[in-house]
Parts: C-alpha cells; structure tokens; sequence
C-alpha cells in the first residue's frame, strides 16, 4: 500500500470517528437533559464538554496525519521494486550492478549453489554473521529475488526466476 492510500484511508478513519463522536455526544446531551436536575449548572455538561473537546483533538490527529500521508508522504523508492520485471530469468547481470556488496556476495552464492541453499550453509559461505545475513537476506526477499522456506530449525534460499 503506497503513502497516498493509507492517507486516504486514515482520513476515512478520522471521518468515522468524527461521526461516532458526535452521534455520542448528541445521546449524552440526550440522557443528562433527562436526569440532570441543576440545569446548565449540572457538573454532567462539563464532562460531556471535555470528553467531546478530548475525542475532537484525537481526531483531528489522526485527520492531520492522514492528511500528510496524503499530500507530502515519500513515495516507494525505485530500488526496492521487484528488480526481476526488467530482466529476463537467468540473466542476473543488471541485477547484480543494482545490488549492494553485501547484497550481491550472498545473491552470487545462491546461484552458486544452483538457486537452493539452506541459509545456515549461506552463513558458513558467504563468512557473515546470522543476523547479517537475515537483513541482508530480508532486502533480497523484499525485492522479490529469493524466497525463504522455513525447513525445520532452518530455512531454505530460494532464487526466483
């Protein structure tokens, strides 16, 4: 979901919000009109005075925040799109040259390894850490290079064509 549809949908939110808020307030007014005895006097009014200004406040956050999402949110930068719509399947080369150092070790090894590699025997490979290779290795899946099959205490690489 891009930046200007989660806008749009907080901004639909804060609309229902919007809508609940008054629909309450209209049904307390309601009931302390019926039991309320003091008049406008009656310490009630405050409350429903302060729980409306509370719940306008809040939503008119969540209004404020959908509308940047909306109109000055970044959108998805062009580096993370699936970097296989461009090239053909085997052919890695343009793929490679997109790629950081990190990424491109660990992508080379997989195809070394004719595109299936338990991630334990990445790790021994490529002489990364466990956790850098699962960040790396989550950047690869983001892009939608390689999947990852979870296979008992482990999981297998797998290279998409």
């Amino acid at each position: 979901m891009n930046n200007k549809s989660a806008g749009i949908l907080i901004i639909g939110i804060a609309a229902l919000m919007g809508f609940i808020i008054f629909s309450f307030n209209g049904a307390m007014a309601a009931i302390v009109n019926s039991v309320c005895t003091h008049g406008p006097d009656c310490p009630m009014w405050d409350t429903i005075d302060f729980q409306t200004n509370i719940s306008t406040g809040i939503m008119g956050f969540v209004a404020v925040i959908g509308l940047y999402l909306t109109f000055t949110g970044k959108e998805a930068n062009p580096r993370s799109l699936n970097l296989l719509e461009t090239t053909a399947p085997k052919d890695y080369t343009q793929v490679m040259n997109m790629l950081s150092p990190d990424e491109r070790t660990l992508l080379q090894n997989i195809i070394e390894a004719q595109g299936v590699i338990f991630q334990s025997d990445l790790v021994d490979r490529a002489q990364f850490n466990k956790a850098k290779v699962s960040r790396v290795l989550d950047k690869l899946e983001g892009r939608h290079l390689i999947e990852r099959r979870r296979r008992g205490m482990s999981n297998m690489i797998i290279l998409r064509q």
